[in-house]
């Protein structure tokens, strides 16, 4: 009998992995054609990248897609906030009832500040990210988000540094022979650089990752290098000390495209010898002397350059925008932004020039509108920030009752019956619990959409699979509705999204000089992921040419001195540190990271059964001499508690941590605890030093037993 694939009753589909990853996997949907319904799904094997495998969580992506909790229809609220009790309304009902509300608010003497947008990266395509929804709120005059939860204090530390993000070619670090993973459990977050790495290690490369953590990836490095949190900055000055002192620096490259050597030699030598940082970071004085000789000699040593892959987690405290300022300054001393593959690798974002001006339209913001931080979430709620009291809020493509920081107190503002909350997701989430207007989102096998990267260097449409299910609707299509029942302007709003994908790939432009997308057209992404105008082995720091004011590479940043700042890097400590606050530390004496779970992304993925069975239950790893201290058993529970609040854990005793530190991997929903509660129960608001970022890592705790 044929097969319906040999009858032509199925078809495929090129699509686009939408979810806060810097892998952004090329995916291909089969679609049985007789039931319209999504019968396969797995990775794009001519994706040059990604090469045709997914991570454990897409991979189950149609569970996702049709399980039986999706939210089909619009929904209003029939019971206290918090409870999640709704009906089903129609979607002219919760598009009128939602402009009715944003128009008195408006109107009111408080005005569209009151208003507040609330999103993040649940998807990271170019249109159901910022597009619509932006125009659409800049157009009210609602108060600005800041969008810092994740990636902020790192992004401004580059840009302090280099101009820009630390980048190079990423299918080019097979040729590093060195290669440091800093704060990057990139064999979980970023596979398919994982496997870049395990190629480069085939051809003689060494792997080392640096992290408090034994994560997977430091279990699978050749060396571990466990760092105490928040005291990387100390570590890369103990590390230029070294290389100062013994000569290894690249005389030519600093003199040639770097400004502030000698100031930074001086700072280094006087002020960061091995002794000092060995206490600071807990790592012994030999330790860090034979990370300084291998990464400075790499190429003597191990036959090739050296290359720093970081990632977020080390900026999540409060030095954490130094931290980044001060680990992309190494690759200058070195020389390694000479190779492509090497110098330092954070993001390759900032390679694809969208036309996000257009795509948002900044231009449409009244003048002295407020901007909230979104970490702040907590202290908006309360009315304990400047303006406006927040009166509405809408909530897309995140779920703040679980990720934001100071759990207690965001649930506690999410209850007020003044509030007005709209929450527009594909699931009953935490925060749609304390909704008063639901709306049903489509997934991404629903909707169009156009992608960029920030790990790798193509661009890609995400084309629709199925037709949305129930009634489902992208968020530019819901941006679209609440324009038009606010009588806004047309011309901002009534664009197809493929019209607006063009416009943003600035397609049919004849720019003075040609971009890194010039050329490349809509139809050309549809069909299959397009690599920028970037040459082979793409190496952007290679003979200078940073796009910093000075043009160079700003060891020493003349901005950062008018500014009233250090101009040179350097060490500052978490905000809840033992060296630095004992008192604090004597009542609240572990360390607390919360990484995600493997299984989760944040918060996604965590009402997925497949993916919550195998997370297992929520866990603390903690070292056998803290749990000895405190009369712990291995796989006893465990209570995890500082003044701000409390959650229930499992405990692991292990040496994946050392003394003084404690894992809880995360994000789990408050509705699948025991206790209704996260690790946010437990984090803080504090910001980082650059870029207002969270500082999730920061985080002072006590462990008990139960």
């Amino acid at each position: 009998m044929s097969t319906k694939r040999e009858l032509g009753l199925v078809r495929t589909v090129k699509a686009v992995c939408p979810h806060d990853c810097p892998d952004t996997c090329g995916i291909v949907v089969t679609v049985d054609q007789e039931t319209g319904r999504a019968v396969d799904l797995r990775g794009d094997k001519e994706h040059p990248f990604t090469k045709g495998f997914l991570c454990q969580k897409v991979s189950n992506y149609l569970e996702r897609v049709y399980h039986p909790d999706r939210l089909l229809y619009p929904m209003k609220r029939v019971g206290p906030k918090g409870e999640g009790k709704f009906t089903r309304i129609s979607w002219d009902e919760a598009i009128r009832t939602t402009a009715e509300k944003f128009r008195a608010i408006a109107a009111s003497e408080d005005g569209p500040q009151a208003i507040l947008p609330y999103s993040y990266a649940g998807t990271m395509g170019k249109l159901m990210y910022s597009s619509l929804d932006r125009r659409f709120f800049h157009r009210l005059g609602a108060s600005l988000l800041d969008r810092t939860i994740c990636a902020t204090a790192g992004a401004v530390g580059c840009d302090v540094t280099l101009g820009t993000r630390a980048a190079t070619d990423p299918e080019a670090a097979v040729n590093s022979r060195y290669i440091v993973n800093w704060g990057s459990n990139t064999a979980v977050t970023n596979i398919h650089f994982w496997k870049i790495e395990h190629e480069a290690r085939k051809r003689g490369a060494k792997i080392v990752t640096i992290d408090p953590y034994k994560s997977p990836t430091a279990a699978k490095s050749d060396w571990w290098i466990p760092v105490r949190p928040g005291t990387d900055a100390a570590l890369a000055l103990g590390v230029m000390h070294i290389i100062f002192r013994e000569g290894w620096q690249d005389d030519a490259y600093l003199s040639d495209h770097c400004v502030g050597a000698e100031q930074l030699r001086a700072r280094a030598l006087n002020e960061y010898p091995p002794e000092k940082v060995a206490y600071i970071t807990g790592l012994s004085v030999e330790e860090i002397e034979r990370f300084a000789r291998e990464y400075a000699r790499s190429q003597e040593l191990f036959g090739g350059p050296a290359l720093i892959r970081l990632n977020y987690g080390l900026q999540r405290h409060g030095g954490g925008g130094m931290a980044v300022r001060t680990i992309v300054c190494l690759p200058a001393l070195t020389g390694d932004w000479r190779h492509p593959g090497a110098g330092a690798l954070l993001s390759t974002s900032k390679a694809y020039p969208f036309d996000d001006n257009y795509l948002m339209r900044p231009d449409l913001v009244p003048k002295g509108t407020r901007t909230i931080n979104m970490v702040n979430l907590a202290e908006a709620l309360h009315g304990e920030l400047p303006g406006p009291s927040v009166q509405a809020l809408f909530v897309y493509n995140s779920n703040p009752a679980a990720v934001n920081p100071d759990q207690s107190r965001v649930l506690s503002g999410l209850t007020r019956e003044d509030l007005f909350t709209v929450v527009h997701d594909q699931f009953q989430t935490d925060t749609a619990d304390f909704a008063d207007i639901v709306l049903p989102a489509t997934t991404q096998l629903e909707h169009f959409d156009i992608h960029n990267s920030y790990g790798h260097l193509y661009v890609q449409a995400n084309n629709p699979a199925i037709a949305p299910l129930g009634e489902a609707k992208p968020n530019t299509e819901v941006f679209r509705l609440l324009a038009r029942a606010m009588g806004f302007e047309p011309e901002l709003f009534e664009e197809s999204d493929e019209e607006i994908a063009r416009r943003s790939l600035r397609e049919g432009d004849t720019p003075a000089e040609p971009t890194a997308m010039t050329g490349i057209t809509l139809d050309d992404t549809k069909a299959g992921p397009v690599r920028l105008n970037l040459p082979t082995n793409w190496a952007p720091f290679a003979t200078g040419e940073f796009p910093t004011l000075s043009g160079k590479c700003e060891l020493y940043s003349e901005r950062e001195a008018r500014a009233g700042r250090d101009p040179l890097p350097y060490y500052a400590p978490p905000h809840e540190d033992p060296q630095t606050k004992p008192d604090l530390a004597a009542k609240y004496p572990l360390q607390l990271l919360t990484p995600p779970a493997s299984s989760f992304l944040n918060s996604t993925f965590v009402n997925v059964n497949t993916l919550r069975k195998s997370a297992g239950e929520r866990t603390l790893e903690i070292h056998p001499t803290d749990a000895a201290r405190r009369n712990i058993a291995n796989g006893q529970m465990v209570r995890v508690f500082n003044g701000r609040g409390r959650f229930r854990a499992r405990a692991i005793i292990a040496e994946s941590v050392k003394p003084g530190v404690v894992v809880s991997l995360g994000l789990w929903w408050r509705k699948f605890t025991d206790d209704g509660a996260n690790c946010n129960s437990t984090t803080s608001t504090a910001t980082t030093d650059f870029g207002g970022g969270a500082t999730f890592f920061d985080n002072l705790v006590e462990v008990t037993a139960l």
